[in-house]
């Protein structure tokens, strides 16, 4: 993949990734104005919580960090790829058909080890009857992400980054048409989530099929392929299942205070905004990259993608995280707070926000690092950095709940990220010159990180001359508007300026990034 192409691919995944993010606003900001941040809300954070936790176990993480590297590779060398995806999709099946008859069977335990706090409120018997109607999405979009990766290996990234579009565009079509025909908004959000994960499977199939890949339906089989994709599937799971812990453990602290769940979940969606169109974006294109130049024993093709990956990556993340620092009221005010939804609710989630920002850079780096390791196949050492990092996520949650309240998962979360991307970096210095960032990236970073510093000094002063207008009901969006423009603007304008990128890079990538199937 060339330089441009590369970025290229960034810009189209990030795009659609955006897309797909604003219409997550769009949705989180219709829930909370139908159901505010009482039981339904709180049961339905939940419940949604539940397959998507288990999603990232299985699909986005362990699998397809295993399978991705494997399946580029034999594409690469036109090693039977389609063979290889036809067991692989054979087994995951199975695995997750399994998975879910289980979690049916065994939802009131699953809700308890979730949220032990509802116990005997109202919440608890909704989230049981949410997640037993929302779990089965697992099953679907794991197998989605299947398809996904076989198409980013392919270098066609617009239809799977899509996928996620389709989930909101129809949980937002039902419980539109349900408030308009009187029905029950809450029980047609949970429906829809089904329904959007089999349109998503639907999607990514079909896309796949045009892209000339032949899957094959066939009983499970352990062929020695399989038996080397679960051997490295195994370590990286077990690292899912650590990152999984940790927001087991944030959420079981939250469960016991009232609301806070629903405020850190509402607070997570604002800044999972620029992780999702940066971090992930970065992360879906540089894996399956970076296995075919290993394959290839292009090491100075590697370094540079990894160092333009990283780069990318924290021109736009860096002045987001400053963003959610310096303004995070009038954002989550102006995006969250109606109907149901209170100024103390945005007051609480503002304060979440900023904490989430702290960290922001370091959720994206590690999208940039981990690749590094997935693409040799080696899922051992995240696993055991994952460790520390869930121990450090576990001790500051539970130790500072009783003194700082509700707010100590936040912190916590922000800082076992860093300590994450600290021993990721580390560790990674033993694949030599590879992962060292190059002179143009070391020459730039500073100059992104004082064009961001500037960028939030232009905010704070625009924000004291536009509060007056954030808190009128007609004229708040319009303040935000500005707000926005003028972090943008001050941002790329002082970047240009003082050489922290060329605005002519960006534009070069956003024209060849048009969408493939």
């Amino acid at each position: 993949m060339t330089p441009i192409r590369l970025m290229s691919g960034f810009f189209t995944v990030g795009g659609w990734t955006l897309l797909s993010r604003v219409l997550g606003f769009i949705r989180d900001a219709i829930i909370l104005a139908y159901l505010g941040t009482g039981p339904l809300y709180q049961a339905y954070v939940v419940a949604f919580r539940l397959p998507n936790m288990f999603r990232r176990f299985f699909a986005e993480g362990a699998f397809n960090m295993a399978f991705v590297p494997m399946f580029s590779k034999r594409l690469e060398a036109g090693q039977d790829p389609d063979g290889f995806a036809s067991d692989a999709f054979a087994g995951l099946a199975s695995i997750l058909i399994v998975l879910t008859l289980v979690a049916l069977a065994v939802m009131p335990w699953l809700i308890y080890a979730l949220a032990s706090g509802f116990a005997g409120q109202e919440q608890f018997g909704l989230s049981v009857e949410f997640g037993r109607i929302a779990f089965p999405y697992i099953l679907f979009i794991s197998l989605a992400a299947l398809f996904s990766g076989m198409l980013n290996a392919a270098g066609r990234f617009a239809a799977a980054a899509a996928a996620p579009v389709l989930l909101n565009v129809i949980l937002v079509g039902l419980m539109v048409a349900a408030a308009w025909l009187g029905g029950d908004v809450a029980r047609a959000l949970i429906w829809g989530i089904p329904v959007a994960g089999v349109a998503q499977l639907a999607l990514v199939w079909i896309a796949a099929k045009r892209a000339g890949f032949k899957l094959t339906l066939k009983p499970p089989r352990l062929t020695p392929d399989m038996r080397r994709l679960i051997r490295v599937a195994i370590p990286a799971a077990l690292a899912g299942g650590v990152v999984q812990v940790n927001l087991l453990v944030g959420q079981q602290v939250a469960s016991y205070f009232d609301k806070a769940v629903g405020w850190l979940y509402a607070a997570d969606r604002l800044y999972q905004l620029p992780l999702g169109v940066v971090g992930i974006a970065v992360g879906v294109v540089l894996l399956p990259d970076l296995s075919r130049r290993l394959q290839a024993q292009d090491d100075t093709g590697a370094k540079y993608g990894l160092s333009r990956a990283a780069e990318v990556a924290l021109a736009l993340t860096i002045p987001s995280a400053v963003a959610l620092m310096v303004i995070p009221l009038p954002l989550v005010s102006v995006l969250f707070e109606r109907g149901a939804a209170t100024a103390d609710d945005s007051a609480a989630i503002a304060v979440a926000v900023a904490i989430y920002g702290l960290g922001l850079p370091a959720f994206v780096l590690q999208k940039v690092v981990q690749p590094v390791f997935f693409a040799r196949e080696d899922t051992r050492r995240p696993f055991h950095y994952a460790v520390v990092s869930m121990i450090v996520n576990a001790g500051l949650a539970v130790g500072l709940a009783p003194v700082i309240g509700w707010i100590a998962p936040a912190i916590a979360t922000s800082v076992a990220a860093w300590a994450m991307v600290f021993l990721l970096w580390a560790g990674s210095r033993r694949y030599g010159d590879v992962v060292r960032f190059d002179e143009r990236f070391r020459r730039r970073i500073w100059r992104m990180i004082l064009a961001s510093a500037l960028m939030g000094l232009c905010l704070w002063i625009a924000y004291a001359a536009l509060n007056p207008f954030l808190g009128l009901p007609w004229w708040r969006a319009l303040a935000l508007l500005i707000l926005v423009g003028v972090g943008v603007v001050s941002y790329f304008g002082i970047g240009q300026l003082i050489g922290a990128f060329q605005l002519s890079e960006f534009r070069n990538a956003l024209r060849r990034s048009g969408p493939k199937a």
